[in-house]
């Protein structure tokens, strides 16, 4: 098993950085960061590009990279966050980072399952990590009486995501609960005679 991480000097969001990874049968692309900042008028460029190189383009360069290396029956599994499935007020750009791995995962699950390759995404809320403390929500999930998930909670749901059967999933993880897929609603169809229902050709 390897282990590439942000702290250690690897950058997710370098395309370079992805050409000396070994390839794999399962990766799991779960470097992020949060900006620390709820007013966007003061949001920095820095802060902003750093989010997404962290948060969106890591997972876009990891799955350009290993995906086509991987054997049929890999899987990869991309950290999002409920942040991606609600809104976020605390950090608007972290909340938009997350809703694009959402979009990304469930776009491109089509032409990895071609390859043989399954690709999911989870879902945490909030979890017991030096990340909400950066954020200052500590404070205010204890108020709350709110549960913190563990680092195994979320590396449990990673495992369940990785060995489902299914593909471009985004998988919720709460305390308490089994990690499950999450169930979208789906988008109104037209009601144009002939076209009722119809899905668009995206």
């Amino acid at each position: 098993m390897n282990g590439l991480d942000l702290v250690d000097g690897f950058d997710v969001g370098d395309p370079a950085a992805w050409e000396g990874v070994p390839d794999v049968e399962l990766a799991c692309l779960n470097a992020g960061v949060l900006t620390g900042e709820h007013d966007v008028s003061k949001l920095t460029d820095s802060q902003y590009r750093r989010i997404l190189s962290a948060n969106v383009d890591g997972v876009v360069f990891g799955v350009r990279a290993l995906a086509p290396r991987m054997p049929a029956g890999g899987a990869i599994v991309a950290t999002s966050s409920l942040a991606g499935l609600t809104d976020m007020p605390r950090d608007p750009i972290y909340a938009l980072t997350k809703a694009g791995v959402i979009g990304f995962v469930r776009s491109v699950a089509p032409q990895l399952a071609d390859r043989g390759i399954r690709i999911n995404c989870v879902c945490p809320g909030i979890a017991d990590t030096p990340m909400i403390d950066a954020a200052g929500m500590r404070p205010a999930a204890a108020a709350a009486k709110f549960p913190l998930l563990t680092a195994a909670d979320v590396a449990d749901a990673v495992w369940c995501a990785a060995q489902s059967g299914g593909t471009g999933e985004a998988w919720v993880v709460q305390p308490g609960r089994p990690a499950e897929p999450y169930r979208f609603r789906g988008v109104p169809g037209p009601r144009v005679a002939g076209a009722e229902g119809a899905r668009p050709p995206l």
